[in-house]
């Protein structure tokens, strides 16, 4: 079975979901759906931490599942705008994994184009497939192309209304 490293950028993911199906991402159907296929041998998630109980306890939901979590304060500024992104974090912890663990197959699930480069350049030099999932209405067209393969969410990562 091969092996993979998948990497969540939960704040792109949750508002791409939410502005075009108006719901949530199933993490769990993510999972059960990868871990037929493959070995998944590292699971981060990278979250925004604004110290506020659903998210702690979705986070704790994430660690269930399998995930490590990763959090980075909410950082509001004196003039209202806000900061708060994993980008860079993310890179680096690809890049270790590509160099450090073996694994056939890198997973984003993100529609971020800024992570184009960097999956190129990984696949090309480390030989590492290269899978994304994003909301393809929202999901840049750089990081499609750049990707090994690309998986569109669609209804069945969706949380189903109870």
């Amino acid at each position: 079975m091969k092996k993979i490293a998948l990497f969540a950028d939960v704040q792109n993911i949750y508002y791409t979901v939410r502005d075009v199906y108006g719901g949530y991402f199933n993490y769990r159907a993510l999972w059960d759906q990868l871990s037929e296929d493959y070995e998944i041998v590292a699971a981060d998630a990278y979250a925004i931490d604004r110290d506020d109980p659903k998210q702690k306890s979705f986070q704790q939901t994430l660690r269930n599942i399998g995930f490590k979590v990763n959090l980075k304060p909410f950082i509001q500024r004196a003039d209202g705008s806000a900061k708060g992104d994993w980008d860079v974090g993310i890179a680096i912890d690809m890049m270790d994994a590509v160099a450090s663990q073996n694994i056939d197959m890198l997973v984003l699930v993100s529609g971020d184009g800024d992570f184009d480069v960097l999956l190129k350049r990984i696949h090309h030099n480390a030989g590492v497939g290269t899978m994304v999932y994003g909301v393809a209405k929202l999901t840049a067209a750089s990081l499609i192309d750049a990707a090994t393969v690309f998986r569109p969410i669609d209804q069945g990562l969706l949380m189903v209304a109870r």
